[in-house]
């Protein structure tokens, strides 16, 4: 039990460091180090092992900047279908849709399929366009037709925000993690992952990314698997058999919840009767618990009462649809592969890997409502679920599993996030050596071998900053840095990367400022909001200046309208210039002509 408590933890830290606001909260706290858990350290270390050997193969590899920044353009579609995925499937995911599910059954559907169909359809429609036109970064794109320095400092700012936000966020929940599995100093893990990252990413550069990114892909597709199968083999693989039992397990808590109400509902009546002191509070904490009750009681299969504000939920879908598509260091990844083919095809595999996960975390939360919520040991004096629900993926890796598969799923979920933050960091650094560096400070003048070792400086400064960042932030809250992230990417970068690539009458003018405008309401609006306002800074309830947590909806049609307004009122010669390289940028984008290739090894 103590085993399984400490991973609770781990399972929570990795929800929240990846990714949805829904769970915020959670991980606020100090984190009480743990006692070793050899099965997880075993499991975690041989990970290591493995993608250090991967990144000296890579290093050997590893000649000009095309193969640091890239990877050469060598990898196939396949391969780079399979590493968006290890991107995509985040811990987030796998612990926090089963959750939802655990909790509210049909309901976490929602954002199972929300996170499922917002990508594919953006990447499609950018994917074979972003490898015909670009190089190494997104702003190779958006830079284009456009003045070079103005749209590349905008890019790189761009870029490092969100890099330096989201690696903020996994560093927190990476340093946590190692602190509950290990039993180290927060700062000593922090400091060891940051080592790690760098590692992985100053010496075998993309190469090494990507192969770390798909044998985390295959580690988890392959630990959630065999959850699902253990689940099914559970009810004689009958899905309905499930469901049925899932219903059946959901309606037995919500009598005794019934039961519990009416208990309390008698002793608040007797009280009142008395005029108890305490009696308004009885009947408030009775009329808490009929709540409780007849909100369990609900049918498990019928969809409603999960999301409660509208704006909020669209704002934060449109946050993580549109910022998945302005994430550089998931655009980085379609240059990786030889031709718009192939990064086609890299869109259509990573849909079919991650489809498939969804359903396994919706099989996954099913089988925790059976397996898990009727085991006590899972359980505290209150009855609720140890270390919360967003616990329910790795409470079931123990019961189906035992101790050493949860030491498996535990160091797969860290290896997610060493994944994420090599990708990451990778992406920083390219944005300050490619685009500010060579692009802007020596206009294009300065060799290969310059700019990699500019590039490798970045990765190590990167690293550094993020180490310290991690220490200082180690109190923030994760899921508000990972949901600023999002909003940033879908408000600044996506906006002048889609106009980019789909409007003739963008201009200079109107892709910085609408790319600024975008940014900076992005982020004065999350601050001016209850999640930073009163849940961060500690002001009173209600006084937050701005209404909702999740700024996109406002940020991104503020960075959108802006970019149109100074974009058609620009009169200058320059402007009529870039309006007529639409069309040549336009059968490039289309046909490929003159498309980086792959380098030769």
């Amino acid at each position: 039990m103590h085993k399984l408590q400490k991973q609770l933890g781990c399972g929570a830290l990795m929800a929240l460091a990846s990714l949805p606001t829904w769970a915020a909260g959670t991980i606020d706290g100090p984190v009480a180090k743990q006692a070793m858990n050899w099965h997880a350290i075993i499991m975690f270390f041989l990970f290591v092992a493995f993608t250090l050997g991967v990144t000296y193969w890579a290093a050997r590899k590893t000649r000009s900047a095309k193969d640091f920044y890239s990877a050469g353009g060598g990898i196939t579609g396949f391969q780079n279908g399979l590493a968006i995925a290890g991107d995509y499937m985040s811990a987030a995911s796998f612990l926090g849709i089963s959750a939802l599910v655990f909790d509210t059954g049909y309901d976490g559907l929602i954002y199972s399929l929300g996170f499922l169909v917002g990508w594919p359809v953006i990447t499609f429609l950018v994917a074979e366009r972003l490898r015909n036109l670009g190089k190494y970064t997104f702003a190779d794109v958006a830079s284009y037709r456009l003045q070079q320095g103005p749209v590349r400092t905008f890019a790189a700012t761009g870029t490092l925000v969100v890099v330096a936000l989201y690696l903020i966020a996994q560093m927190v929940g990476a340093g946590k993690l190692i602190q509950l599995l290990f039993g180290l100093n927060y700062s000593t893990a922090v400091v060891m992952v940051g080592v790690l990252m760098v590692i992985y990413v100053i010496f075998g550069g993309m190469l090494a990314t990507t192969w770390v990114q798909i044998i985390k892909a295959v580690l988890l597709l392959s630990g959630a698997s065999f959850m699902a199968f253990m689940v099914l083999k559970h009810v004689n693989f009958s899905v309905e058999g499930m469901f049925a039992q899932a219903v059946h397990v959901k309606e037995a808590g919500a009598q005794l919840l019934a039961i519990k109400a009416s208990a309390a509902s008698e002793v608040a009546a007797q009280a009142v009767a008395s005029n108890a002191p305490d009696a308004a509070t009885l009947v408030e904490k009775a009329s808490d618990a009929a709540k409780a009750a007849v909100k369990a009681a609900k049918n498990i299969m019928a969809p409603g009462g999960l999301v409660s504000n509208p704006i909020d939920a669209i704002s934060l879908g449109l946050a993580l649809m549109f910022g998945t598509a302005g994430l550089p260091h998931i655009l980085m990844r379609f240059f990786t592969v030889k031709d718009a083919q192939a990064a086609r095809k890299s869109v259509f595999v990573a849909t079919g890997f991650i489809g498939y996960f969804y359903i396994l975390t919706f099989i996954i939360g099913f089988g925790a409502i059976m397996l898990v919520s009727t085991d006590p040991s899972y359980k505290d004096a209150a009855g609720k679920l140890l270390g919360g629900s967003n616990m329910a993926a790795i409470h079931l890796s123990h019961a189906v599993g035992g101790d050493l598969f949860l030491g498996f799923i535990s160091a797969v979920a860290f290896a997610t996030i060493l994944a994420v933050v090599s990708g990451l960091t990778l992406s920083g650094a390219s944005a300050v050596s490619h685009d500010l560096y060579a692009s802007v400070w020596r206009h294009g003048r300065v060799d290969e071998a310059t700019e990699i070792r500019v590039s490798k400086y970045a990765t190590v400064g990167l690293g550094v900053v993020a180490i310290l960042l991690g220490i200082m932030f180690e109190k923030q809250n994760i899921a508000f840095m990972v949901g600023l992230a999002f909003s940033i990417a879908a408000s600044a970068n996506f906006p002048v990367l889609f106009l980019s690539m789909f409007w003739k009458g963008l201009t200079t003018r109107g892709a910085v400022i609408g790319g600024y405008a975008g940014l900076i309401s992005a982020v004065v609006l999350i601050v001016l909001g209850p999640a930073v306002w009163v849940d961060t800074l500690g002001n009173a309830k209600g006084s937050e200046l701005f209404p909702y947590k999740n700024p996109a909806i406002f940020s991104m049609t503020l960075a959108f309208v802006m970019t149109w307004i100074f974009s058609i009122t620009d009169k200058s010669t320059q402007a009529d210039s870039e309006r007529a390289a639409f069309l040549p940028q336009f059968i490039r984008s289309m046909t490929g002509v003159g498309a980086e290739g792959a380098s030769k090894h």
